[in-house]
């Protein structure tokens, strides 16, 4: 699925001071992908040095929830 990386580079033209991770964040949210795509997509867009392996966990379970369109959230 290549929206995720065309959204992905719009955001970073657009926004060329932000991190990578605020980029993915922007190009996902509300947009409803899977759990699998958003992770996929997020290791080949996002360089590992900017974030710790620590938290990885962390911000992918951040990115599940911002992904869902508000509809879902509000049920």
């Amino acid at each position: 699925m290549k929206s995720i990386e065309r959204r992905f580079n719009k955001v970073q033209i657009k926004n060329p001071y932000y991190s990578p991770i605020i980029c993915f964040n922007l190009a996902v949210e509300e947009q409803g992908f899977s759990g699998q795509i958003i992770a996929r997509w997020f290791n080949k867009l996002v360089d590992k040095d900017d974030y710790a392996s620590s938290d990885k966990k962390d911000i992918l379970l951040f990115l599940y929830g911002i992904t869902k369109h508000s509809e879902d959230n509000q049920k």
